[in-house]
This record gives C-alpha cells, sequence and structure tokens, in this order.
C-alpha cells in the first residue's frame, strides 16, 4: 500500500469533518489528529496499535483523525481503523533526515499527539518536533545497553508491556526511561470460543487432554530490517510442520502469515485425502476468529499472537523462533502454561546460548547469528536434515500438547488490558494532563531476579 511524501511545509491541509459514528467532542473540544506509527518487523507492532486504535474509538469523547508514519508491512492489518493519510518515511537515510521528515508532517497534519510501537526513532523524531508521544514497549525484558541509542528514553510516557520475568541486565535500561508506565498485554479483543465444534459436538475444557483435527498455523510478518530472504524459515518449518500434522493425524490446517504466493500455492498442494491444507494470509479480524474455533496454534512465538492465543486458553505449540524475541517468548510460554511445548531449531542451525550470548552487544549482533543459521539450514544440501529435525520437533511438542496444559497461564500472569491502558495514557495526553513520573515500583509482576539465559 503507498504511501505519500512528506508535505512540504507550506501545504497545510484542511482537516476533514470527523466520521457520523465518532462520539460527540465535549464543549471546546475539537477533533485531534493523532500520528500513529510501528515497527517495520513482523505484524506484532500492527497487532498493537490496532488494538489501542479501537479502545482510542471507544473511549474517545472527542472525535480522532488518524494520520500513519511508514508501517508499510502492517498497513493491510490497519485498514478498518480508517488512517486517514499514509507517509513514507526516508529508509537507511541519516538520523537528522528521517527527523526533518517527521517535523514537515507534523506541521502540515497538525499533529495533536501520537501513538508508536516499538519504532523508537519514529518516537524520539515526533518528540522533538513537539508531539507528545505514548511510546508502546512490548519486548522491554530484550533490551540490553547496546540498545539505548534506539530507545526513546525522554518520550512523554513509556508503557512496558508487563513480561513473566525481567533479565537483569534490562532494570538499568528500564531505569532510564523517565516516565515509565507498566501496563498489561496489549491485545485486542478476540470473540469468545465456540461452545460447540463445527460438527456439533461440545468442545472440551482447553486444559484436559484432547485430539487435534483442525489446526491453524501462523508465521506472522516474517519481513524484519536485516532481514535479506524472509522466505527461508517458512522453507524449512511449513513442511517439517505439515509432514508432523500428517503423521499425527491432524485433518485440516490452514497455514497464515505473509507468505509469497508461490510458497503459499506450493503449500495448498502439499495436502492429501488425509491432511486437507489451506493458504494465505488473514486479516486480524479473520485471525482471531479462526484462533477461536480450531483446535490448537502452531505458530512462530510472536508474543501478541501468544496472548492472544492464551486469552482463549488456545492449546498452542511454538515453532523455532525467527528472531531473538521469539527464543524468550517461547521459554517464557512453556513455563506459564507448565508443558515443554515449544520447538527450538537443532543446534546445527543455531545454538541459543550462543545468540543469547551475543545480545550483550545489541539485539542487531544476535539477530545476524539467527538469520544466518535459517538462511544455511535452507540451503539445498542441508535442508532435507532441517526439515526432519523439525519435524521429529513438531511431533514431539504435539504429543506434549495432546495432554493438557494450563493454556490459559501466559495471558493470566501479564493480564489482557493493556489496550486500555494505552489509550488512557494518550487521552490524558490529549486533554493535558501532565505525564506520569517514573514509576519504579511496578515492575513486572513475578519479580525482577532476571532469567536463566541456559534455559
Amino acid at each position: 500500500m503507498p504511501g505519500e511524501r512528506p508535505p512540504d511545509p507550506r501545504d497545510v491541509r484542511e482537516k476533514p469533518a470527523p466520521a457520523p459514528d465518532t462520539l460527540a467532542a465535549p464543549p471546546g473540544a475539537g477533533p485531534a489528529t493523532v500520528a500513529v506509527a510501528g515497527a517495520e518487523f513482523g505484524w506484532g507492532s500492527s497487532g498493537k496499535l490496532s488494538a489501542v486504535l479501537a479502545a482510542l474509538r471507544a473511549r474517545s469523547a472527542r472525535p480522532l483523525r488518524f494520520v500513519g508514519l511508514a508501517s508499510g508491512l502492517g498497513r493491510p492489518l490497519l485498514a478498518r481503523h480508517a488512517v486517514e493519510r499514509w507517509y513514507d518515511l526516508p529508509t537507511g537515510a541519516p538520523a537528522g533526515e528521517s527527523a526533518d521528515a517527521v517535523a514537515k508532517i507534523v506541521e502540515a497534519e497538525g499533529i495533536d499527539a501520537a501513538l508508536v510501537v516499538l519504532e523508537g526513532p519514529t518516537a524520539m523524531a515526533l518528540e522533538a518536533a513537539g508531539v507528545p508521544t505514548v511510546f508502546v514497549d512490548s519486548l522491554p525484558f530484550l533490551w540490553t545497553e547496546g540498545d539505548l541509542p534506539a530507545l526513546p528514553l525522554d518520550v512523554s510516557v513509556y508503557c512496558a508491556q508487563q513480561c513473566v520475568e525481567l533479565p537483569k541486565e534490562c532494570l538499568d535500561v528500564l531505569g532510564s526511561v523517565r516516565a515509565l508506565r507498566w501496563v498489561e498485554a496489549v491485545i485486542g479483543a478476540p470473540t469468545q470460543p465456540p461452545a460447540h465444534a463445527p460438527d456439533g459436538s461440545e468442545r472440551p475444557r482447553r486444559s484436559r487432554p484432547e485430539p487435534f483435527r483442525r489446526v491453524l498455523v501462523n508465521l506472522g510478518g516474517l519481513r524484519a530490517p536485516g532481514l535479506a530472504d524472509w522466505t527461508r524459515y517458512p522453507e524449512v518449518v511449513v513442511p517439517a510442520v505439515l509432514e508432523a500434522l500428517d503423521v499425527y493425524g491432524v485433518r485440516e490446517a490452514h497455514v497464515a502469515g505473509n507468505l509469497p504466493a508461490d510458497l503459499a500455492e506450493r503449500f495448498h498442494a502439499a495436502g492429501d485425502a488425509a491432511l486437507r491444507v489451506t493458504a494465505g494470509p488473514l486479516s486480524h479480524g479473520a485471525f482471531l476468529h479462526r484462533l477461536a474455533a480450531c483446535d490448537l496454534l502452531l505458530t512462530s512465538p510472536g508474543l501478541t499472537t501468544l496472548l492472544e492465543a492464551g486469552s482463549l486458553a488456545v492449546p498452542t505449540v511454538c515453532l523455532p523462533p525467527q528472531n531473538l524475541s521469539q527464543i524468550f517468548n517461547g521459554r517464557f510460554h512453556s513455563r506459564a502454561v507448565l508443558a515443554d511445548v515449544r520447538v527450538p531449531w537443532p543446534s546445527s542451525v543455531f545454538a541459543e546460548d550462543e545468540v543469547l550470548a551475543h545480545r550483550a552487544q545489541g539485539e542487531d549482533a544476535a539477530l545476524r547469528v539467527i538469520y544466518g543459521g535459517i538462511a544455511a539450514a535452507a540451503e539445498a544440501r542441508n535442508a532435507p536434515r532441517s526439515v526432519n529435525a523439525v519435524r521429529d520437533g513438531v511431533l514431539e511438542a504435539l504429543r506434549h500438547a495432546s495432554a493438557g496444559a494450563e493454556w490459559g497461564g501466559l495471558a493470566a500472569r501479564v493480564g489482557t488490558g493493556g489496550a486500555a491502558q494505552v489509550a488512557a495514557a494518550l487521552l490524558g495526553l490529549l486533554d493535558g494532563e501532565p505525564p506520569p513520573g517514573p514509576a519504579r515500583s511496578t515492575a513486572p509482576r513475578p519479580l525482577q531476579e532476571g532469567i536463566d539465559v541456559h534455559d
């Protein structure tokens, strides 16, 4: 979906009238213009933006107008929120050039406040242009001192999402945030799971052992900065998953995610009489509907997806991680549900301890190890061995999952009210409320003792 170039400062467009379904503004309060932006890293940021925008629409007493910055990968997921205009920002440009582009957009559009998910430089540019900004950090457990330059430490409100455990090395980083506010998980409001399966039978309680016949496989957005070939992951993982599901006796599987068209067709053709396979991306709403109706989710362990599945108590197996945060997410999930239901990469692809050791140099150093290992695993000489190893790992995780688990454990640990909390923070900025001071006493729920990186 194309965007526009940053405008000339003199090209100030008149703001349109608010939509007819917008709540009436209180006396003296006109429409407010909110800039939104998310990281170009998978679909997680856009899912969180979607959840917060829905909460804003439901809670704001004044009309809101949204203008989008960058976020090209996730724009289709936000289509239902009527973002009025999208602007592309310079990619790979010096920080000063990007900041100038943001400042021009702010002046042209009359931006009153901003909501940014995991895109630190954009949040900093908005604040420098005089826009009070709410920054959502869904991965506070990830950062080390090497990541400090990319984090908006002085943003008006820094909403850190609760996590199962907070590693020791993150404490000093978060201690540098000027206006820290801990929030619960920022996820959409999924539909409740149907009481009966499509065949009319009553669905068993999720924590009990159950057969898995209808499965949703989720790969997420796949693309990320610095990832040269994002097709390598599905080329290894999807054939392994389909083989495992066929062996296990699953009847139906839909492979969702940002799949290249040729791969989607290939996976669709892989189905046979025993396992019916469909493939293709789903809108956020359609994904939540399928999630609520399936017997089992197999997903690359993006945190938003794991929390959405947990809020519905859907049995979930974590596929091999695509990036650094997914190593942590998979471990957090298995601990919270009290079952070993994650599939790590074989050591021939990469060793997680090696990745975590590189993390001290910043996220990018760890990602180079991960991306290089996955690319090598998909090479023709390595692919058969890689596929077989992942298939065996999936089969083992399926057997563990079939015994039952506390599938709602992760969502229960961190809460699910974060979208409303972030919306309240943004509305507070629009109403002129002072941002909160440092909140150093409200850390993630269990403790601040850190995570055993040698798990």
